[in-house]
Order: structure tokens, then sequence, then C-alpha cells
């Protein structure tokens, strides 16, 4: 699993981000990020991989917060 920034465009990705779930409902924002999910899911194809990923976004929801 990558865990270093790996984007060519962080920022552009960020943006298209933003503007796909522009107008959408709360509801409608989460069936957009599901089928995201898969699709990148399917395009990384390593189960092993996506299994590493899961653990760390996990982790990464449970972790304390840091200093400020």
């Amino acid at each position: 699993m990558k865990s270093n920034l790996n984007l060519q465009d962080a920022d552009g990705l960020y943006e298209q981000l933003l503007d796909a779930h522009a107008g959408l409902s709360a509801a409608e924002s989460e069936l957009l990020n599901a089928r995201l999910i898969l699709l990148l899911a399917n395009q990384v194809g390593n189960a092993q991989v996506l299994r590493e990923c899961i653990a760390a976004a996990k982790a990464r929801e449970t972790a304390p917060a840091g200093p400020k």
C-alpha cells in the first residue's frame, strides 16, 4: 500500500470531488462515494492492498487527534 502522496494533481482531484458532490443531498453524496470506492477498488484489483487500505482508513478514523 502506498502511504505517501502519489497524485499528480491532488488539488485538481479535490476540486473534481467537490464538483461531483455539488447539489447532491447527503444520501446522494453517500451513494456517489460508494460507487467511487467500488470503481477505484476494481482499478486497484489487489485484495491484500485493499485490506491494508481499509485498515489504514479505519485506524485514521479512530485515532486520537494529534496536537494542534
